[in-house]
């Protein structure tokens, strides 16, 4: 049997987040658990040896490079229908959210949400014009569709009109990298990113569905309004400037508490996984979100969480998993980064919940899922 798998985010050399780590952990274990299958990964650009994770990954690459919508048309529409109707796979899989119209191989794709349905001005013209149309034609056009998580299982079935039955979900999970860790090496993480001082995490693109605008202003509300009390907290900002983050920026020259915040930019993973481990909290509070990794990661490092109430992330945390706090209110954010810096009872509760939560997320499970995909798919077609 063949099967053909979109992996055009497993980028070279690259530090691969959301969408691109959901596509390297399931497609790790979905090769290992059917040798007998040969997976053929189709890439837009020359690729990293380390994807090809099995002797039954054959790998593609196809012209040209897709990361503009004119582009994305010419690869999915031209490049990927054409090799699909010359080698006939079994079955094609996408895994973000993308896939080609114009084949009558089975599809099975991925949706991580629908956030540019909702939120439409967070994204450029193009690119808005581009997921309006194509993205619901995708959805009808796949034989099976993937979520990563129940609520965008729901928005999908709301939104599109698709039958539930049709909608698999396939959650993300942390790496094994993220682990708790000794006071000591805390201390030591401590004394390098924030000067020895305590300190909140956000980890995520900088980006407006992040809410990091907000983030700031109640953490400056926060440090204002507890005074004294809370001249060691700081805020560490990890991630990469994305997309429209001039407001964010605005919004941190407006700071009174200015010299608390540091933003650190793209970290390593080892990294990564010592600044959740030494941090007193994660606070990770975007008004929409399809899954929101960073929760389960901080989660299996032994970090209380600070989320919001909305979309996939109560879910994601679980009961009691994390405190909530309403994204779009400023104060209702600031409350929460209160009651994690005063209460360390609160903190402890947390981190215990959170570890009890970590037993639903596992990547061998999800890749299972998109098999069970892909063979209902295979049925249909």
């Amino acid at each position: 049997m063949h099967v053909a798998v979109n992996t055009r985010f497993l980028l070279p050399g690259g530090h691969l987040e959301g969408i691109g780590r959901f596509t390297f952990e399931t497609l790790r274990q979905l090769v290992a658990q059917h040798p007998g299958v040969t997976f053929h990964f189709l890439f837009d650009r020359a690729y990293d040896a380390r994807y090809l994770l099995a002797p039954n990954v054959v790998p593609h690459v196809l012209s040209p490079p897709a990361r503009h919508p004119l582009l994305f048309v010419a690869w999915f529409e031209g490049a990927v229908a054409r090799w699909l109707a010359r080698h006939r796979p079994a079955a094609f899989l996408s895994t973000d959210g993308f896939t080609t119209l114009r084949t009558s191989v089975p599809r099975v794709t991925v949706l991580h949400d629908l956030a540019f349905e909702h939120f439409p001005l967070d994204v450029g013209l193009l690119q808005r014009k581009y997921y309006h149309f194509f993205v619901p034609r995708f959805a009808r056009a796949s034989a099976q569709l993937v979520a990563v998580s129940e609520a965008t299982k729901a928005d999908i079935v709301q939104t599109y009109g698709i039958a539930p039955a049709k909608i698999s979900v396939a959650y993300n999970a942390p790496a094994d990298w993220f682990q708790p860790l000794p006071a000591a090496a805390q201390a030591e993480v401590r004394q390098r990113f924030s000067q020895g001082q305590s300190y909140f995490l956000f980890v995520g693109a900088l980006q407006p569905r992040k809410n990091l605008a907000n983030l700031l202003r109640a953490f400056d509300q926060f440090k204002t309004s507890v005074g004294p009390g809370a001249a060691e907290a700081q805020l560490l900002i990890v991630g990469r400037k994305a997309w429209k983050a001039g407001p964010i920026l605005e919004a941190y020259q407006q700071l009174h508490h200015q010299s608390a915040v540091h933003f650190t930019g793209r970290v390593s993973d080892d990294e990564l996984a010592g600044l959740y481990a030494a941090a007193l909290a994660t606070v990770y509070v975007p008004y929409f979100e399809g899954f929101g990794i960073p929760i389960v990661e901080a989660q299996a490092s032994g970090c209380p969480v600070l989320t919001s109430n909305a979309s996939s992330m109560p879910e994601v945390a679980g009961p009691g998993g994390a405190l909530l706090a309403d994204p779009f209110a400023v104060v209702s954010i600031a409350a929460g980064l209160t009651r994690l810096w005063q209460e360390p009872a609160l903190r402890a509760q947390l981190v215990a919940r959170g570890h009890e939560n970590l037993g639903r997320f596992s990547w061998a499970r999800s890749a299972e899922v998109l098999w069970q995909a892909l063979q209902m798919a295979m049925g249909e077609g």
